[in-house]
C-alpha cells in the first residue's frame, strides 16, 4: 500500500487564563513541575520499539495524519470544525519524524511544533465524521488514547473505502494516537490492509509506540533517547 504524506489543528489552548482547573480525565492530566521539555529532533530514538522486519526510513513530503491515512488533496472533512484533529497547525520547519514498513502495515511516528493544543470541544463534537477525496470515504471516529503524563492526548479510528474500476471497492484501516505536549505535538499512525496475509499491527501496538515516542521526546533514559 503507498500512503501520502501528512499534516492536522487543534484550536483551544488548554491554558488560557482560567480560574478553575478542568477536571482530570483518562486523557489529560495536569503537567508535573518535573517534566522535560519535548524535542522534535530525539524521535528517532522510539524506533527501538518496533517489531523485527519492519524497514524504516525517513518522512518524505506532508505529514499530516490525513495524508498518512492515503487520503490525497483536495480532501473535505464533514463535519469542518473537526479539519484540526486530522490536520494540525503544525510548523513544517519544526517537523521531524520516521516511517516503517512491514508485515503488519506502515507505521508512522511524527512530532513538530504546533500553534495551539486540544480543543476539548473538538473531542465532543466530532465523535464519528468523515473525510472524501475523489472516489476515497474514510469513516473516522474518535477511541480511547493511553493518558500521559502532562499532555491531552487523541486517538481516531479510520475505515477508508475506495471505489476503483468496475464497482470494486478496496479498503484500508488506520490507527492515530496523538499526544499534545505544550507547544509540541506528537502522533503515531499505524496504517493496515485487510486483506494483507500478515497479521495487522492492532491499537494496542500504536497506543504503546505513543506513549514511548513521548519518552523518546522528553529524553527519558527508558526510551533510549
Amino acid at each position: 500500500m503507498r500512503v501520502p504524506a501528512l499534516c492536522s489543528a487543534a484550536v483551544l489552548c488548554v491554558a488560557c487564563g482560567s480560574s478553575v482547573a478542568p477536571e482530570p480525565s483518562s486523557a489529560t492530566t495536569g503537567l508535573p513541575a518535573h517534566a522535560a521539555v519535548a524535542e522534535p529532533a530525539r524521535i528517532g530514538a522510539a524506533r527501538s520499539d518496533l517489531p523485527p522486519g519492519y524497514e524504516v526510513g525517513d518522512l518524505a513530503g506532508r505529514t499530516a495524519p490525513v495524508a498518512l491515512w492515503g487520503l490525497g488533496e483536495p480532501w473535505t472533512v464533514e463535519p469542518p470544525q473537526c479539519t484540526p484533529l486530522v490536520d494540525p497547525p503544525l510548523d513544517a520547519a519544526t517537523v521531524r519524524g520516521w516511517s516503517a514498513s512491514g508485515p503488519g502495515g506502515i507505521v508512522y511516528a511524527v512530532a513538530g511544533s504546533v500553534a495551539s493544543g486540544l480543543d476539548e470541544l473538538l473531542r465532543e463534537q466530532c465523535g464519528t465524521f468523515s473525510v472524501v477525496t475523489g472516489r476515497t470515504t474514510a469513516k473516522v471516529e474518535t477511541i480511547d488514547a493511553p493518558a500521559v503524563d502532562g499532555a491531552s492526548t487523541l486517538g481516531l479510528r479510520t475505515e477508508a473505502a475506495t471505489v476503483v474500476e468496475g464497482g470494486t471497492e478496496t479498503h484500508s484501516h488506520a490507527d492515530t494516537f496523538t499526544a499534545y505536549l505544550g507547544d509540541v505535538i506528537t502522533y503515531v499512525t499505524v496504517v493496515t490492509d485487510p486483506g494483507s496475509t500478515g497479521a495487522p499491527l492492532g491499537p494496542g501496538f500504536a497506543a504503546e509506540l505513543l506513549t514511548s515516542t513521548v519518552s523518546a521526546l522528553r529524553g527519558s533514559p527508558a526510551s533510549g533517547g
